[in-house]
């Protein structure tokens, strides 16, 4: 090979590799090397000196460095937000023992309490709950949880997300929960604890105003009952929600009597619990069925009368005269 052409490969690979060498340069430096190339940009012009160039520099990895430290310190929003408990025992009683774990968040089922169960008794046992009541509101559950004699098991007690939503519950500070345990053979009653509370991280800031804007349909003996939305877009059909507040002195049962929608006849579904000192947001569910055989497109007036008894004795407190309102 000629001198002449090993000369020419040879500057052709030293092109190469100063290419190369350049885009690996730029990669690695980012957002600085921009500020470093206008920096040599000025020393070429003779605008800017050799000091000023290095100050650029150091200027550029002092703010990357504090940036980095900025965000390190800065606690994600979501998690700044997350509610937690400290790790306690409920029930601790004739074998049965209930530990409330951890505050748990799930995307599909929502909020709720970890629960370690324990049956250290020689049978089958089921834990339920009677009564669950977040921030001073009545909460629908579905808790359940049979343990065999001697067995474990960890379970959650999800709070209704779309209760918590309804009773305008943003952030959840107070857990009471009335167990009730039972032998899963014979559901013969086992025991009643008396009612436990949680406090969460959240207490401190816990709103317990009632969102009871609406009509008022009923208030006597320290039970109002006020009419608050229309939703004709419900799950069975239409519903009427309700507030509920229960200052009587003791739990009380509500229920729907003798109710009419536009002059027709209705079946109802409504059935409320709510303990003494506690509120509860709960519907009036109409069934479709029932609206469209009596060819009712929307409800313009509503009438009905409200049942009320003693929730343990089911002795009656009142019977309300009808009342009358129109939907909002």
């Amino acid at each position: 090979m000629k001198k002449g052409k090993k000369l020419l490969i040879v500057l052709v690979c030293l092109v190469i590799f100063a290419v190369l060498a350049l885009v690996s340069s730029s990669s690695v430096s980012g957002s600085g090397e921009s500020k470093k190339v206008v920096s040599e940009e000025k020393k070429q012009d003779g605008e800017a000196s050799e000091e000023e160039i290095r100050e650029d520099d150091g200027q550029t990895v002092e703010n990357a460095a504090g940036a980095e430290e900025e965000n390190a310190s800065e606690p994600d929003g979501e998690d700044a937000k997350k509610v937690t408990i400290e790790e306690q025992v409920l029930v601790d009683q004739d074998g049965i023992r209930i530990t409330a774990k951890e505050y748990v968040h799930d995307s599909l089922w929502g909020d709720g309490i970890s629960l370690l169960l324990e049956n250290e008794t020689e049978g089958n046992v089921t834990v339920s709950c009677r009564a669950l009541i977040v921030n001073n509101y009545m909460i629908t559950d579905l808790f359940a949880s049979s343990v065999a004699a001697g067995k474990k098991d960890n379970e959650t007690m999800y709070l209704s997300t779309s209760e918590l939503k309804a009773a305008g519950i943003d952030t959840v500070g107070q857990v009471e929960i009335y167990f009730h345990i039972y032998d899963a053979d014979s559901y013969d009653t086992i025991m009643d604890p008396d009612c436990v509370t949680i406090q969460t991280s959240a207490y401190a800031d816990m709103d317990t105003t009632p969102d009871d804007a609406g009509t008022e349909l009923y208030n006597e003996g320290g039970i109002r009952i006020v009419g608050r939305t229309v939703d004709e877009n419900s799950f069975w059909g239409t519903a009427i929600l309700l507030y509920c507040e229960n200052t009587s002195g003791r739990n009380v049962g509500i229920s729907v009597e003798n109710m009419s929608i536009n002059g027709f006849m209705m079946e109802p579904l409504f059935s409320a619990t709510v303990y003494d000192g506690k509120m509860a947001i709960d519907d009036i569910t109409v069934f479709s069925s029932d609206l469209e055989e009596n060819g009712i497109e929307s409800i313009e007036e509503a009438e009905l009368s409200f049942h009320i008894y003693d929730a343990d004795s089911y002795s009656t407190i009142a019977d309300s005269d009808p009342i009358t309102f129109g939907a909002e």
